[in-house]
């Protein structure tokens, strides 16, 4: 997976977001599965998760999917294909 394009200083709670799923996304476990759960932090603007939510939609090769649960499901490569 592509890295994400955050600055090393978050400035905006959307970069502070970015930087939070990166974080999750890099991994060594979740690089082997290719898939990751992230629960929305109660502090996080539901306006950062949308958008981010839309850019990783619109990335080719990775799948969104939205879990009753609140979480959000990315996949990419070798998940997608299942």
């Amino acid at each position: 997976m592509p890295p994400l394009a955050f600055s090393h200083a978050p400035e905006s709670s959307y970069e502070r977001l970015g930087q939070r799923v990166q974080r999750l996304i890099c991994s060594p476990h979740v690089q082997k599965v290719q898939v990751i759960e992230v629960m929305p932090d109660v502090a996080e603007s539901q306006r950062d998760w949308d958008r981010l939510i839309a850019e990783l939609e619109s990335t080719q090769g990775i799948r969104i999917d939205r879990l009753d649960t609140g979480a959000i499901r990315i996949g990419w490569r070798d998940h997608i294909d299942h």
